[in-house]
């Protein structure tokens, strides 16, 4: 048995690299994809009672440590134990009914959107950031493509996260802006790039370690959208110490298991003001004595966060986009 670390992983067939750097494929052992129900009466021997399918799309994922059996040859092996992970960047699946799992045992989510082409959603980012703050990750916003905007701009845009608290890296591939500071950032930790198509995320990447020939897409000229260039995470060895997760780019961030009364939380702003309204069961609407809309009201929260906020408590609201601009014209 080798310990070993996942850096590619899709529906059956998984790459593994090992403790002394041996890189091999692997498949996963049978009963690793399905849930075990156990009798726990005192007098029967315990044993399985029912057997689920696990509601994953996949028991595997990029970052999970595993234990693997490696074949007599040497060069392939099987997936025997997935150990324990710490933390782990999950989504509700497309198709609704399954969860997940982006990356496992993350230490940095790094957020990147771009400053132009396509166009910025800040309902969008904030999305992201519930995604990331629900599982109690580190956050790094990354504006990219930073040449394209004028600097005024730029700060206008992200005061409202610089004022709760984010960390921000504006970047640029064409004039290196913000790349030795991403570098020092990323530096010995687990982390994983995430955000819309096309925002430059591979690009970022190859800035950061030229040796990785990720492959980039371009903008559409129709839709000025993002094309998926990264079709499935994979994690990377870093140069400097160090892994990152190049994942494909999400054109739907909905929640798996976030109720609509503790999205509150995942917004630094307003975590503070939960329990100091009137009601109790108070969902900061138009309730009287409420002390979120009175913190909007004095300016103490932005209101197009706050915005942001109702639209991820309303009913559906996962199914919905926004189409605003980072930059109103």
């Amino acid at each position: 048995m080798s310990e070993g670390i996942v850096t590619q992983a899709g529906r059956g067939l998984y790459t593994v690299q090992t403790t002394t750097g041996r890189i091999l494929p692997c498949r996963l052992r049978g009963n690793l994809k399905k849930r075990f129900t156990y009798s726990e009466t005192a007098s029967h021997v315990r044993r399985v009672e029912k057997v689920k399918k696990l509601a994953e799309t996949d028991p595997i994922a990029v970052g999970d440590r595993v234990m693997i059996l490696v074949a007599e040859s040497g060069t392939e092996g099987v997936i025997e134990e997935v150990l324990p992970r710490r933390k782990a960047l999950v989504r509700r699946s497309g198709n609704e009914r399954e969860r997940q799992t982006l990356v496992a045992n993350l230490e940095l989510a790094v957020i990147v959107f771009s400053a132009a082409e396509p166009r910025p959603d800040l309902f969008k980012l904030d999305r992201f950031l519930v995604l990331a703050e629900d599982s109690e990750l580190e956050v790094l916003i990354v504006l990219n493509k930073a040449d394209l905007a004028a600097p005024e701009e730029l700060t206008e845009a992200l005061a409202e996260y610089r004022a709760v608290g984010y960390d921000i890296l504006t970047t640029s591939r064409n004039t290196g802006e913000g790349i030795e500071a991403l570098k020092e950032k990323l530096r010995g930790r687990l982390s994983a790039f995430c955000g819309p198509s096309g925002v430059g995320k591979s690009s970022l990447l190859n800035a950061v370690q030229p040796g990785l020939r990720l492959k980039v897409g371009e903008i559409s000229e129709i839709t000025h959208s993002g094309r998926h260039t990264t079709v499935r995470a994979e994690l990377l060895t870093l140069e400097i110490g160090g892994w990152v997760a190049d994942t494909p780019g999400l054109r739907q961030v909905q929640f798996w298991d976030l109720l609509p009364e503790d999205v509150a939380f995942c917004f630094p702003e307003l975590a503070p003001l939960m329990g100091h309204c009137k009601f109790p069961n108070c969902r900061h609407r138009t309730e009287p004595a409420c002390a979120v809309r009175a913190a909007v009201d004095d300016k103490r929260v932005s209101p197009r966060r706050y915005q942001s906020y109702l639209q991820m408590t309303e009913i559906d609201s996962t199914h919905g986009s926004s189409t605003r601009k980072l930059f109103p014209s």
